[in-house]
This record gives structure tokens, sequence and C-alpha cells, in this order.
């Protein structure tokens, strides 16, 4: 092999009695995609804070090369002075400023004692045009999609003329296109000499670009392997320890003649009561026990808008009617949504689903914890014993119940988010997204949830951009376009072709 442009050596990283990193080496090689592949709580996050600087030199054992030589980075900017950009997955950008603003951000292009605006403008006008990304330099970042803004952070990150760019989780939020243009920068990088660490949960992807795959588990580097001599089958088997052989596991029973208990007729649904066009439109199904109903569709479909509104979370309700288990619900809000029997696990979990600087335990009792309040005194007692075989059954990785869910990878923490939903013993379990941003072996638990869910009888309505993943785990698949249905599948006629039909607004039927 090429001798190393970078290379990390026997890694150790603790906090406090957990050991996050327990020996990890990797090389990386001048010019070529290196991917990092591993469960959530695998280590890398905490891998690339070391190689960025955020984790100083004096925080972990091991040592760093750079051409050979050792480095200690004790600032992000000794990372960045090395040559290492990452690019988070939260965006760090500051919406008010433009995008130029951004991108030069801490080295402003000068004129005398003045910022050269106008040299600025047209540096940065030439950096997008340079990688074919059509952008206004001059607008906010705030005005700008998910998308754009993760392009440019990484515009940013090659403006400092890095070395190394480690990007992490870029593709999560983007919409297919965006992949594709994403995908071609990255294949740009690597003729131009330009090493990237590639950390991504969606293989299809790693597959697509890279040159070698190193894998982390429990905070060991398990394997590297040549991306053209492996395949995924061997990198989820050394990813999760164990081989998995069926990604989407089928239910054993069914419930015969099935009850309703989710009713939505004639639904029609605008932002607030000062919108003029509904956002959702004419949108009538049935979700039954011991089902999973599919909702399908592209970006902005009104997927999210549909099931938050279903859970008193957002939009004003023109017309129609909304029913669970015979109980009519008037859009009254979250609360009264619970009271009937159904819950919401949302998109945004850190948004809206955790309280990120508070315990694992706190954030799962949170929508019940009135249950263990008597006369405005918390029995933690009583609290702990209820949570306590949830958060076994869940298999979080986290120390004890008073970890801080901040702290925690993000398929643990969707862990928390739906053991807080599982709490309200619900008849109806709104998942949106639930795999999102999570490993292999996280998904598998969720997918084997979700089976254990219906087969107790609740009705359980799943939202999700990955059409294997719709098709694999549904009974029925229901298709939005532009905020109405455009079809209505059973599992049997629910094929690839006549859902992603549907989801261009081409209206067809089962």
């Amino acid at each position: 092999m090429t001798a190393p442009l970078f290379r990390a050596e026997g890694i150790v990283k603790r906090f406090g009695g957990v050991t996050a990193l327990a020996g990890v080496t990797l090389d990386l090689v001048a010019g070529e995609v290196h991917s990092l592949c591993g469960e959530n709580g695998a280590g890398k996050s905490t891998l690339i804070k070391i190689l960025g600087g955020i984790h100083p030199a004096d925080s972990f054992d091991g040592q760093l090369f750079m051409d050979g030589q050792p480095v200690n980075f004790r600032s992000v900017r000794d990372s960045e002075r090395a040559g290492i950009a990452v690019v988070h997955q939260e965006l760090a950008l500051v919406s008010e400023m433009t995008v130029a603003e951004n991108v030069f951000l801490g080295a402003e292009p000068t004129r005398g004692p003045y910022v050269d605006w106008h040299r600025m403008m047209d540096e940065a006008a030439r950096l997008f045009a340079q990688f074919k990304i059509d952008i206004d330099v001059a607008a906010p970042i705030g005005s700008l999609g998910v998308g754009y803004r993760q392009l440019v952070e990484i515009v940013r990150a090659l403006r400092k003329k890095s070395r190394i760019i480690i990007l992490d989780e870029p593709t999560a939020a983007l919409s297919d296109q965006e992949v594709a243009v994403l995908l071609e920068i990255v294949h740009d990088l690597r003729s131009r000499g330009v090493t990237c660490a590639y950390i991504s949960h969606k293989l299809e992807e790693v597959f697509a670009i890279s040159d070698r795959i190193t894998v982390l588990r429990d905070g060991r580097s398990i394997v590297t392997l040549d991306a053209k001599k492996t395949d995924a089958n061997e990198v989820i088997k050394n990813m999760v320890g164990r081989e998995i052989k069926d990604l989407f596991p089928r239910k054993v029973t069914a419930i015969s003649a099935p009850k309703t208990l989710l009713r939505v007729e004639n639904l029609e649904v605008a932002l607030d009561k000062h919108t003029e066009v509904p956002r959702l439109r004419n949108i009538s199904f049935d979700a039954r026990a011991g089902e999973v109903l599919g909702i399908g569709g592209l970006m902005g479909a009104g997927r999210t808008e549909l099931v938050m509104h279903l859970f008193g979370a957002w939009g004003d309700r023109r017309t129609g009617h909304v029913s669970v288990d015979g109980v009519a619900l008037a859009g009254n809000g979250p609360r009264a949504s619970m009271a009937a029997g159904m819950v919401l696990v949302t998109e945004d979990r850190k948004r809206y689903g955790l309280v990120l600087d508070k315990s694992v335990g706190f954030n799962m009792s949170l929508s019940v914890i009135d249950r263990y309040a008597h006369h405005g005194i918390i029995d933690e007692t009583e609290e702990r014993s209820a949570i306590a075989p949830l958060f076994q059954s869940l298999r979080v990785k986290a120390l004890d119940l008073d970890a801080r869910v901040g702290n925690l990878s993000g398929g643990n923490q969707q862990k928390v988010v739906i053991g807080k939903a599982l709490l309200c013993e619900p008849k109806v379990v709104l998942l949106d997204e639930p795999t999102r941003g999570i490993d292999v072996g996280a998904k598998v638990d969720v997918y084997n949830l979700i089976n254990q869910l219906t087969a107790e009888g609740k009705a359980v309505v799943l939202v999700s951009s990955e059409l294997p993943e719709l098709l694999g785990m549904s009974d029925r698949v229901l298709v939005l376009y532009e905020g109405t249905v455009t079809g209505e599948f059973d599992r049997a006629s629910a094929t690839p072709e006549k859902v992603l039909a549907a989801a261009m607004g081409r209206s067809t039927t089962n």
C-alpha cells in the first residue's frame, strides 16, 4: 500500500467510566475515498472529533501522524492548519449571514482595514462554479434547504485547500438529486488528490464511491476492506458481529378480521388559519390492528405534515374527521391524541423528541410523568421500576438510566424516543422516518419492534423515504404527491415501479 498521508494509531478515548474507543487504528492514503462504517455507538463520531481537534491531544491515548510525522492537535485550528476539515452532521453555519460570508467566515478578504465584499462575492461564486453548484452566494443561509447548506459546508472546507475532508453522514437529509451532486463532488475531489473520509449508514453510497472501507465495532477497528473485493453482507457481518440474513423480518401471525384503530376521512389541512391553500387535501384511509400502513412519497409530498397533524401538532383542519378506536379527535393537541391512544415518534428526534441535556430515564418517562407524581412529588422508585424493563428490552446502549441522552449515538437516542412513546401504552403508533441516520443493526432492532407492536394488536403508520424499507415492512402502502393520495397498494401489488409512479404524481390504484 502507498505510504499513508495520515495515520491514527492505537487510539483510546474514555468518557468517565465508558470507553468510547478501545485501540482504533486508521490509515488514510492521498487521493482515496475511505469510508468508515459501524453501528451507532461504534466510535465513529468520537474518532472524527479526535481527527478534527475537538478532543485535544491530551484527552486520549495513542498517536496521530501526518506525512509520517507525529502531530498533536490541541484545537480545531491545529487540525485545520494540518490540512484536515470536518463537515459535521450538525451543520455549523450562521443562518443570518449570506452564503459567501459563511464560506469565508474568519478569513474574509480585505482591502486595507475593510472587508472587500466585492472580491468575497466573486471568489465565492467562482468556488461554487468550479464544482458546478448553482447557488446564489448573496442569499442568506437561512433561506436555503438542508441539501444546499450541506454543499456550502463542503465548499467552505474546499476553500481552505484541505488535504483531508471528513464527511459525517453528508447525505442523511438530502434528496436523490442532491445526493447525486454530492457524490459527483467526492469523485472530483479524489481526482484532484484530496482524501475523503466518508461516514455513512447507506451502504449503496459507500460502495458507489469508496476505495477502502474500515469497520468499527464497540470502539475497535475490526477490519479494513478493499471495496472492490467485498460486498454489503461482509461489511454488515463485521459491523454487527453476526450475519443478518433477513433485513426485514416478517411477522409470525396476522390478526383475523382486524379492527380499524385509526380512521381518517376527507382530511383537508392548511398551515394555519391565514393560509389559503391547503397543504393536505382529500385524504382518507384506515389503519387496522396488527398491520403496518406505510406512507410513501417524495420529499415535500406532505408525509410529515400528515402524521404531525394526526397527532395534533401541525396545521389548521379545514374539513375532515380523525378517530382513534372510535373516539373522534378534533385536533386539540398531542395530549388529546395520547389520551385517545395515539403517539408519534417524530422525524426530528433532537428538536421534537428529546431533552438532550437530561438523562435517559427523564426522557423515557417524560410523556407519562404524571403517573408517578403523588401530591406534587415524583416517586422515583416507581418511575424507575416502570422504565427499567423497557430500557433493557430496547437494548439501549447507555451506562444506565442516568446517562445524558445527548451523549448517546443516534440509534440509541431513537430507541429512547420510541421507549417514551411506548410507555403511553398506545393503540396507534405513528413512526416518522424511525430509522433515519441509524445503522443496520439498530434498524433490525426497530423492525423487530414494529413487528412486536403489530403482534400485540397495535396499528403502526410508518413514514419512510427508503423504498426497500417501505415495501419490506408494510402490509399496505399509501402514496402522497403534493399533499394528496395518488396510490394505495396491498403487499402483493406494491411494486417499486408502481409506488414511484404514484410518488411522481401519476395517480394509480391497487
